[in-house]
């Protein structure tokens, strides 16, 4: 490592590899609290943001440390954008879907007719929400990132635009996508469920 007060973070990640644990003391200590500040705006929990800062910097050792790293002079995107991916990851492995409201203005559940007219309704419901949950994870990745960051986050189109690095219209395009292969999936499942319960 240089000798050099403020070291690059590429003489850094040389010094880890050679075996220095205090270069990637320096890593951490330099990016933790911009990482921790993105998990957060993202997940909106404090717990939740220090336990996804834990596993940003578990994965950042296991990449360098298995020779999978390769962005020379980019470490700070390339580490923001595990950040980052790793909060989305968080809130697909959840099971708290939101309130989808589609391009009509007609709520998801409301759409699926069936959630709402069972003696069971609690359990029902738990389906229906997990039924939400496997139609999202069926969408394109694009589409699936915008839905879940702005029905799920509560960000701003702006934010997502921001965060993922594409102009707002382009966010605003996959969202419009997202919604309407949503309800194309909900059609279908109306159809099925109605032969069902409502054989002719």
């Amino acid at each position: 490592m240089s000798n050099r007060v403020n070291p690059t973070d590429a003489e850094l990640i040389a010094s880890y590899r050679s075996g220095s644990e205090a270069a990637f003391e320096k890593l951490v200590e330099k990016y933790k609290s911009r990482v921790y500040t993105t998990i957060y705006l993202i997940v909106k929990d404090q717990a939740i943001a220090e336990d996804l800062l834990q596993d940003v910097f578990v994965k950042v050792v296991h990449t360098l440390t298995a020779d999978g790293y390769n962005e020379e002079g980019k470490f700070q995107p390339w580490l923001m954008r595990i950040a980052h991916n790793l909060a989305i990851d968080h809130f697909r492995r959840s099971k708290r879907y939101p309130t989808i409201i589609m391009e009509d203005g007609s709520n998801v559940f409301n759409t699926l007719k069936f959630a709402e007219e069972s003696i069971e309704d609690a359990r029902v419901k738990e389906d229906t929400v997990e039924l939400v949950r496997k139609l999202i994870d069926e969408l394109p990745e694009s589409q699936k990132q915008v839905l879940i960051m702005r029905h799920y986050m509560d960000l701003s189109f702006q934010e997502i635009a921001e965060q993922t690095g594409v102009s707002i219209n382009t966010a605003l395009g996959r969202m419009r996508y997202a919604l309407i292969n949503m309800r194309k999936k909900l059609k279908q499942l109306n159809v099925a469920y109605d032969k069902i319960f409502y054989p002719k």
